[in-house]
């Protein structure tokens, strides 16, 4: 299942876009900048180069000290309203890139979702494709119990024609799957010849399909992984549903129900979206405390990561009131030891207690039920 730790490497990987478009729209307004002030080539009127360079040079110094927040002024007028156009554009790109992200980041999470029924749906595929085998009996795969629970399984019928999943329009390439993988396999052909008829043994077999093929064929796994950019990262918490699924299958009745995404998707999806939100708040408010306390450290040479870890961690714990200092503090070092440096973990975890304890002690965080244990 997705559990909140998924949820806060998503959230960091979406801030990570999200100041990556940031930077990428100021560059482009200080090219613009530049463009605006740039000789006319078609212009038949003559032209003071060395005027539109300095106007250039004002201007984008200007703009640039705005983001200092130096604030910026020119009796230049020219130069005031490209200026100002250019920061009010700067600012209308990033909230719609924002609102871009945010949108964005629940629909990619909540696909995981759609990955696991087409991973169901694609042990049906094989079974279809193996009735329609002339050259060889699959009849004891046709008729295996599990996946006959599967392709007439309602709840799995109705998602899927909800969400519009199937594979038919990569038939050809399940297909090459089916004759080149799985009929290839020696457990695949031991489980044809076999004399055991048992659901034991027609659970084994999927099981043995699911786990050591489709999760782990280098050609599946590349098709996958290049269908869905997230793949990669999704990848054990689809292998842990459909698994789940299939163990919820008791007996030959065939009845189960579908696994959910977490154990409360809508709770866990406002912590997630908030959790976002509140970090882009926090980013300017805390960037000097970070500064103070990063003793030893040029705050602008801190990578890039870590500071969207310490940003998060510090309005995970603003924030969320019901979850424990302590807890907040060890899921970002568990992060930063995935996705950051190698010192990154101790880096962390030494800003974190101090700027936790300095927080705490202003009343800026307030724990309250659940919140309160670990912090005595």
């Amino acid at each position: 299942m997705l559990n909140r730790r998924t949820l806060r490497i998503k959230a960091m990987q979406t801030m990570f876009a999200f100041r990556q478009s940031r930077d990428a729209n100021y560059a482009l307004a200080v090219q613009q900048i530049a463009d605006i002030f740039s000789p006319d080539l078609n212009s038949m009127e003559v032209q003071d180069k060395d005027q539109l360079k300095a106007d250039r040079k004002l201007s984008t110094d200007l703009f640039k000290a705005n983001f200092e927040n130096k604030g910026y002024h020119s009796t230049n007028d020219k130069v005031e309203e490209v200026t100002t156009k250019m920061i009010q554009e700067y600012h209308q790109k990033n909230g719609k890139d924002l609102l871009h992200f945010k949108k964005t980041m629940v629909i990619e999470a909540e696909k995981i979702v759609d990955r696991y029924l087409l991973i169901l749906l694609l042990l049906v595929e094989f079974s279809e494709f193996a009735e329609k085998d002339t050259k060889q009996d699959h009849s004891r795969f046709v008729k295996n119990l599990l996946i006959q629970s599967i392709k007439f399984n309602k709840s799995l019928e109705t998602a899927s024609l909800r969400r519009n999943l199937n594979w038919t329009n990569e038939s050809d390439t399940v297909r090459q799957w089916f004759k080149d993988i799985i009929k290839a396999d020696d457990e695949y052909l031991k489980y044809l010849k076999s004399q055991d008829q048992s659901f034991e043994s027609d659970k084994a077999i999927v099981d043995h399909i699911v786990k050591n093929i489709i999760f782990k064929n280098d050609v599946i796994d590349k098709y996958l992984e290049d269908a869905d950019l997230n793949w990669d990262e999704d990848r054990a918490i689809i292998k842990s549903l459909v698994t789940k699924t299939l163990k919820s299958i008791p007996d030959e009745s065939g009845e189960f129900e579908l696994q959910e995404l977490s154990y409360n998707w809508e709770d866990d999806k406002t912590f997630f979206q908030e959790l976002f939100e509140e970090t882009i708040k926090v980013e300017e408010k805390y960037e000097p405390l970070i500064a103070k306390k990063a003793v030893n450290w040029d705050v602008d040479r801190i990578a890039v990561t870590d500071k969207i870890i310490l940003e998060m961690a510090i309005s995970e714990m603003i924030n969320f009131p019901s979850i424990p200092v302590k807890v907040t503090i060890n899921e970002y070092i568990e992060v930063a030891k995935r996705y950051s440096t190698p010192k990154s973990k101790v880096f962390i975890n030494g800003i974190l207690d101090v700027i936790a304890e300095e927080l705490e002690a202003s009343g800026v965080i307030k724990k309250s039920g659940r919140g309160l244990i670990d912090n005595k």
